[in-house]
């Protein structure tokens, strides 16, 4: 794939601060920056909102299943007209709707409400997150497509530990309102800066004469690795969605604690995945065997989450430490130290799974030049199990114990870690694309 017209000064740059400096690739990175603080506030305030409006666990799953329901429904189609279209417009509607998410927000009345801005949030999320990662790859330089997409993912990780501390401090300080309408202005200065800055119609199109890519969907489906990651990914992806939405709002819920303590424990597991990550992708890299890299991130996953029901048995058993300032006094208590731990442990774990199987998924696409439609299987298995998983662990919650909901979510991990093992199998790289047949 040739750039799409990379700027000569953004070609020469070998590091992000210096793509930064590039104002096509900072405006497009703004985009990366709003919706990942937003995305992170909102999983916050999403357990404000289940101990407001006193949800039960399953009317609570469904902020996660919601979200999930219209990826999984518009990842496909949406993927392929993207393909076809202006992809600078996409961003900019993409932007405009999570504006338009951000005043719900600030208009929530009821639960319902609140449910239904988690599926309309998936629309924007799934369009931006499409759109720029694609943008981002086509106008890059041939010599530089991976230091441009890995810094775009970066901003990422940065603005998500942002939402979570920052965002957490907003809403702990200054409530709902101010925190929606800072995040909204945020996203306007991006809205403005991708107008301003990014090329019309980025990138390249298809050619809408092509096929569907159905066929190749069907080899890739043919391939050993594929099939064990997708049902891998289906089974996992049940329990971490639950932990997601439920280890916040058991926070909240049974140990009163505010959104800054909330963010504080979600801070700590994305800080030990920024940390750890990149090493262990290079580890993996270095003596191969990206399988067992999967294995061991989902055993690690899975001892994590059945730890935090443990954060119950340790309440009350020292004193909480407390710290005044701002007019506030917050206290941290030792079930504050166990969530911590607990999410520091599945940050780690994260940081083992996470870059070996998109590299597998990677790796598995080339063979029929179809990295795109390997990515959407890899988002389409994601999809369907969150949208079982925190409906199960939610109703587990309810009628059974908080133990037996976080112990069935850290179950189903170790069922998909062996599912993949029982399914995975290393086999000769296919024919390549165009190669010559015996026919021919």
């Amino acid at each position: 794939m040739t750039s799409a017209g990379a700027e000569p000064g953004a070609k020469r740059a070998r590091r992000p601060l210096a793509l930064l400096r590039d104002p096509e690739f900072a405006a497009l990175a703004s985009v990366r920056f709003v919706s990942g603080m937003a995305f992170a506030t909102i999983i916050i305030a999403l357990a404000l909102y289940a101990d407001l409006f006193e949800a039960s666990g399953l009317v609570a799953g469904l902020f996660g299943s919601a979200y999930a329901v219209v990826r999984l429904v518009l990842v496909l189609p949406l993927g392929r007209k993207i393909d076809l279209g202006n992809s600078k417009r996409y961003l900019l509607w993409g932007l405009a709707l999570n504006v338009a998410l951000l005043v719900g927000f600030t208009l929530v009345q009821a639960i319902e409400h609140v449910v239904f801005l988690r599926g309309f949030q998936a629309v924007g999320s799934i369009i931006l997150w499409i759109t720029g990662v694609a943008v981002v790859g086509e106008i890059a330089p041939d010599d530089g497509r991976a230091l441009w997409i890995g810094t775009y993912n970066q901003v990422r990780s940065i603005a998500s530990l942002l939402g979570d501390v920052v965002g957490g401090a907003m809403l702990f300080l200054y409530g709902f309102q101010t925190t929606w309408t800072a995040l909204t202005l945020l996203t306007c200065c991006s809205v403005a800066a991708v107008y301003v800055f990014v090329r019309d119609d980025p990138g390249t199109r298809s050619d809408p004469d092509e096929a569907t890519g159905l066929e190749t969907f069907g080899k890739l489906l043919r391939r050993r690795a594929i099939v064990a990651l997708v049902v891998f990914r289906f089974a996992f992806s049940f329990g971490k969605m639950a932990v997601i939405i439920f280890l916040p709002i058991y926070a909240r819920t049974a140990f009163g604690m505010n959104a800054l303590l909330i963010g504080g424990i979600l801070a700590g597991g994305k800080l030990t995945k920024g940390l750890v990550q990149g090493r262990v992708g290079e580890w993996a890299d270095r003596v191969g065997g990206y399988q067992r890299f999967i294995v061991a991130g989902t055993v690690g996953y899975a001892i994590g989450t059945a730890l935090i029901p443990a954060a119950s048995l340790v309440q009350g058993t020292v004193s909480p430490l407390t710290i005044a300032g701002l007019g506030r006094e917050i206290a941290i208590g030792a079930p504050f130290v166990v969530l911590f731990t607990a999410y520091a442990i599945l940050g780690v774990a994260d940081s083992f799974r996470l870059p070996t199987s998109m590299a597998m998924f990677v790796e598995e696409g080339e063979h029929y030049d179809a990295v795109a439609g390997s990515l959407s299987l890899r988002s389409v298995s994601w999809q369907v199990g969150a949208i079982v998983g925190p409906l199960a662990v939610g109703g587990t919650l309810d009628y059974v114990s908080v133990a037996a909901g976080f112990w069935l979510a850290a179950g189903f991990m170790l069922v998909a870690g062996a599912l993949f093992v029982h399914l995975y199998e290393v086999e000769p790289d296919p024919e390549p694309v165009g190669a010559p047949t015996a026919e021919d």
